[in-house]
């Protein structure tokens, strides 16, 4: 076996860290390359030694990790409940560095790579670097959950821990990386051109007013549509402009913000520029469970590290589960382990964003189906 995934929901930090290195050690052995720690905000007052505690008793020769509002295990997701799950793996060599505000990202690393960030929300500026992440390398990772404010997350590098900026893991090529990222919407209507926009207003598509356009669409939807539209609506804006046909994975979710029935304006949570194609979206549970099963059905992995939304879970879908379920389903793997977060980092398009709403993961030993 090349990884382990264990979970602790015993709400002592001491016993809760026991049981999942024990986990661990059963399935994998001693000495992995790396392992990643992600814990709930139960546990936040242990931090201190809890990285030191898991690379001496583990033997792992690297160790990040991050506090989360919820974490997820095999088809078990832990919501605002205590939970620790520990995530560990023989890689080869392996790289882990910190990022501070305004650092930008090493150069050197080999095409191929895939690099695991975990992130504090109020001290790094995540949309900037996944905005200059280099052609040949893949980001994923997201936004620690467990604090409402500065300085109360914790990220773990090795035997450190801090309460501010990034930590990093570089994993080599050659281990069968594959992103998978679910937005979780559906389209409706028709793509269309911008043919206005001014910062993150759309003031017309395809030259008529953007408002204009998404009434056209609503009027046009079924009821059950258009209560999707009127409390789910969100636009995406495509990232690759040479394709021909547009599908899920070629659009950029972003949510719809307001509008302006004087101008006819719309507000978005991003700029589209002139020339650009956008549709308008809609997000519910079905949807969004939908194209996350589809994603992992093409793939079987030997593991996965998951970022999911802390809007996904029971909030989307009315119960805990769903995201971890699918994904286990799919990769015909139970060695899935992950965070809920503020935030989620992945490629789309070829490109990386900070997404909402998103599961965004990393298969390992991924092939495809078929």
């Amino acid at each position: 076996m090349r990884y382990a995934v264990a979970l602790s929901e015993h709400p002592d930090t001491g016993v809760a860290l026991g049981e999942v290195v024990g986990q661990v050690l059963d399935r994998l052995g001693p000495a992995p390359d790396v392992a990643v720690l992600f814990l709930t905000g139960h546990h936040v007052d242990r931090c201190d030694e809890l990285g030191r505690t898991v690379r001496r008793t583990l033997g792992a020769r690297h160790l990040i990790g991050g506090t989360a509002v919820s974490v997820l295990a095999h088809r078990q997701e832990v919501e605002e409940t205590p939970g620790i799950v520990l995530w560990a793996g023989h890689t080869g060599s392996v790289e882990v560095f910190r990022m501070s505000a305004g650092d930008r990202l090493p150069d050197g690393f080999a095409d191929g790579t895939s690099i695991v960030i975990l992130a504090d929300p109020f001290s790094f500026d995540a949309v900037a670097l996944s905005a200059e992440v280099p052609p040949g390398l893949t980001l994923i990772g997201g936004l620690a959950s467990a604090a409402g404010g500065p300085g109360g997350n914790r990220l773990f590098l090795d035997d450190d821990v801090q309460a501010d900026g990034a930590v990093l893991l570089a994993l080599p090529p050659g281990l069968g990386a594959r992103p998978l990222v679910s937005q979780g919407c559906r389209p409706v209507g028709e793509p269309m051109t911008v043919t206005s926009s001014e910062g993150n207003l759309l003031r017309t598509l395809g030259g008529r007013p953007a408002l204009a356009r998404l009434q056209a669409i609503s009027e046009a939807a079924a009821p059950s549509e258009r209560a999707l539209l009127s409390r789910g609506l969100h636009v995406g804006l495509v990232v690759d402009e040479h394709r021909e046909v547009f599908g899920s994975g070629d659009f950029l979710i972003r949510g719809v913000l307001g509008a302006d029935r004087t101008t006819g304006a719309v507000a978005i949570g991003d700029h589209a520029p002139i020339g650009s194609t956008v549709q308008f979206q809609v997000r519910d549970a079905d949807a969004a469970s939908a194209e996350l099963r589809q994603l992992a059905a093409a793939w079987r992995a030997d593991s996965a590290l998951v970022f999911t939304c802390n809007g996904r879970g029971s909030h989307l879908f009315g119960r805990p589960g769903p995201d971890a379920e699918a994904l286990v389903d799919g990769l015909g793997t139970t060695d899935v382990g992950g965070m809920f977060c503020a935030g989620e980092i992945g490629p789309i398009g070829g490109r990386h964003f900070l997404h909402g709403f998103t599961a965004s993961t990393l298969l390992l030993g991924a092939e495809p189906v078929g």
